[in-house]
């Protein structure tokens, strides 16, 4: 198969496509994972934005982790996206298995499995289909490291502590689980905090609170992990960042305009206010009038041995 040829790969039955023999749906515009409550879409331009954004992430953070992880034999990724993180560390610890789970198989292994000459897949790399949601396919205390990343619009905040229980569950005893998640930004001027309270009202509808990154630490505390650290980590966004605030700019933009169409189809705002409210952001953003910053929060724990 060529590359990308997966998205050709369809099947349309009742208003649903199939892409990958799993289940999507026509929301708002762009392409939707369906039966998850996911707010971002699942097209070519999320994937790129994916890509993007974990390579601004490991550039920001001057690496892929944070925990004091050491020489893991078995690490997990949860809600692996694109494919690339876990496929990172594959090749950063070739001694061990690293698996990356989502609903949805990434994009790059779909390709590897047509044409294995492409080397998109590092031998010591799997990927397993499954939903945190639901629980975890796996026995306890399978993992060395067991790592989470903005997953903060697909989880619903009555199911947060039973996700963070889940991470706990498959990690060996003094094994390290580490979250990485985002909150809204702040200082952007009326135009960015409209955005935010539009993305934060469409959320709201599926029962989803953004702002529970910032309970991470507390989260891991209240499953028993021990050596708890968090702490949050406000990115520059706009050119006054340099290159950091170049990439979140655009990395915020793109998110944001994913969720247009469904913002406008609950009748939040309009397609025009949204259009005219984006425009303003953008350049407020790049005004030195403000400083707008992206929080992010990190949170790491080890499991008791």
């Amino acid at each position: 198969m060529r590359w990308f040829g997966w998205l050709r790969r369809k099947r349309e039955t009742d208003g649903i496509t199939e892409l990958d023999g799993s289940p999507a749906v026509m929301m708002g515009g762009r392409m939707r994972t369906a039966g998850v409550p996911y707010m971002l879409p699942r097209d070519m331009e999320e994937i790129n934005r994916l890509d993007f954004q974990h390579y601004l992430l490991r550039y920001a953070f001057r690496g892929n982790y944070a925990a004091p992880i050491g020489h893991p034999t078995s690490i997990l990724d949860v809600g692996c996206g694109t494919g690339r993180w876990a496929r990172e560390l594959a090749s950063t610890f070739p001694q061990a298995r690293v698996t990356g789970l989502d609903v949805t198989p990434p994009h790059a292994d779909e390709a590897a499995s047509a044409d294995a000459t492409l080397g998109l897949r590092p031998p010591n790399y799997v990927f397993t289909a499954g939903n945190v949601l639901e629980g975890l396919p796996f026995p306890d205390a399978t993992f060395d490291f067991t790592h989470m990343r903005l997953l903060f619009l697909a989880i619903p905040a009555d199911r947060w502590p039973f996700v963070v229980s889940e991470l706990a569950r498959v990690t060996r005893p003094g094994g390290w689980v580490e979250l990485v998640e985002a909150g809204g930004e702040r200082q952007g001027g009326p135009a960015v905090d409209a955005l935010i309270d539009w993305g934060t009202r469409m959320c709201a509808h599926r029962g989803i609170d953004v702002t529970y990154g910032a309970r991470l630490g507390d989260l891991l505390s209240g499953t028993g992990m021990v050596h708890v650290q968090a702490r949050e980590v406000a990115l520059p966004l706009g050119h006054y960042g340099g290159r950091v605030g170049t990439m979140m700019e655009a990395d915020f933009f793109t998110g944001i305009r994913g969720m247009q169409g469904l913002i406008t189809t609950l009748g939040i705002t309009s397609a025009d206010e949204f259009a005219r409210t984006l425009a303003q952001a953008q350049a407020d953003v790049n005004t030195p009038q403000y400083k707008c910053i992206a929080p992010f929060y990190i949170a790491y724990g080890q499991r008791a041995r």
